[in-house]
């Protein structure tokens, strides 16, 4: 459905920074959708089998970087696999009540590491129990040779197996070298390990920017559009001087290679972004994914087109606020004229979506309503 009039579609208009003939609306039900797949479907969607069906049966834009990875497993990811030189990786999964866990376990030649995550089930969400380093004292030769022993390679096969159409599926596999200390031992740790020991997280720093960048360049020149690093760029956790000293050199690395090969570099951004804003547009990035404004976030989306200078592609626009606050038409019918009203000068650097997911409690009628809005006052 070409519902812009514009012959590239909606979606890759604005990936040209083209204006396209109606705002684009490219949703993230991974969450929601999730949850009551698990517990029961709305009669009205009940033959929905996965996000893109629910997303074309609503007639949405589909730009995505998580209609493919199992919520259940992991956050991101799907289309790479690992690949060990040296490490042997196992896995067990096992039952508690209703939750799946998750034990991981990875024996390096310097000793061995584990993890625990769990999926609970009455929330349809993954949380971390245990984390794989959580004494770095002792841990970190062991870390260090994970990280040196680990590569990407991407499935091609299966990226062009879920691509076609006017749809963009977003390859979210990349992770910074920022965000590799967090998933590893948690914010907190991260920040202490960078402070007493910078010569040692240096080389883990590197090593894992090393196997993303090579990952970066499977992945543009397999002739993906869009790709997007997982990072949460939230400047609580991210903020600039971190940024600087970690990420930068890798978010600006890895556009190059994306504009080498036609391809665009994202971030996952959602939480506070205006310190970062500038930065980031400075090195190349092309897009932030789930922008969230105050007061979830500490900028306007308006604004943060402003700061973001005049390159910089910006979703977002419905977070987990409204669901709670607007519960009539009405309200979500006045939310969206306002918010795209203020948006239309910005509309071929902007798609409305989550900031940065559709909450599991929100109600099915909620979802239409947005909709419905979005074809009401969407037309540029």
């Amino acid at each position: 459905m070409n519902r812009g009039g514009n012959e590239l579609g909606p979606v890759q208009a604005v990936l040209n920074r083209q204006k396209p003939g109606r705002i684009v609306y490219a949703p993230n039900y991974w969450q929601w959708f999730g949850h009551h797949k698990n517990h029961g479907l709305p009669p009205e969607i009940a033959h929905c089998q996965s996000q893109s069906d629910l997303i074309h049966y609503l007639g949405l834009d589909l730009f995505s970087r998580n209609i493919y990875c199992d919520p259940q497993r992991y956050w991101f990811g799907g289309l790479c696999d690992v690949v060990w030189n040296g490490v042997e990786y196992s896995e067990t999964e096992t039952w508690s009540g209703e939750d799946r866990v998750y034990d991981r376990t990875y024996r390096t030649p310097k000793g061995t590491l584990t993890e625990r995550l769990r999926y609970v089930m009455d929330q349809s969400t993954l949380v971390q129990e245990q984390f794989l380093v959580n004494d770095p004292a002792s841990q970190l030769d062991v870390f260090e040779a994970l990280v040196c022993a680990r590569r990407w390679r991407f499935n091609s096969t299966r990226y062009r197996a879920l691509a076609h159409g006017r749809d963009c599926v977003v390859a979210g596999e990349l992770f910074s070298p920022l965000k590799l200390l967090h998933l590893a031992m948690n914010p907190v740790e991260a920040c202490y390990l960078l402070a007493d020991d910078p010569a040692r997280a240096r080389v883990l720093l590197d090593a894992h920017e090393a196997a993303m960048l090579d990952l970066a360049e499977q992945i543009a020149s397999a002739g993906v559009r869009v790709m997007m690093s997982m990072d949460n760029l939230d400047t609580m956790f991210h903020p600039p001087r971190l940024v600087e000293q970690c990420s930068a050199q890798f978010y600006e690395r890895a556009s190059r290679i994306a504009h080498e090969h036609g391809s665009l570099f994202f971030i996952h951004a959602c939480g506070k972004q205006k310190k970062n804003l500038p930065l980031i547009a400075s090195l190349g990035v092309d897009g932030l994914e789930g922008v969230a404004y105050p007061s979830l976030g500490d900028v306007e989306l308006d604004e943060a087109m402003a700061l973001a200078g005049d390159r910089l592609i910006i979703t977002g626009g419905i977070s987990a606020m409204e669901y709670e606050r607007l519960s009539t038409p009405r309200e979500v019918f006045q939310y969206t004229e306002n918010l795209f009203r203020r948006m239309a000068p910005f509309a071929h650097r902007f798609v409305l979506s989550a900031s940065c997911n559709t909450p599991f409690t929100a109600p099915w009628e909620m979802l239409k309503y947005f909709r419905d809005a979005w074809l009401e006052y969407g037309a540029l």
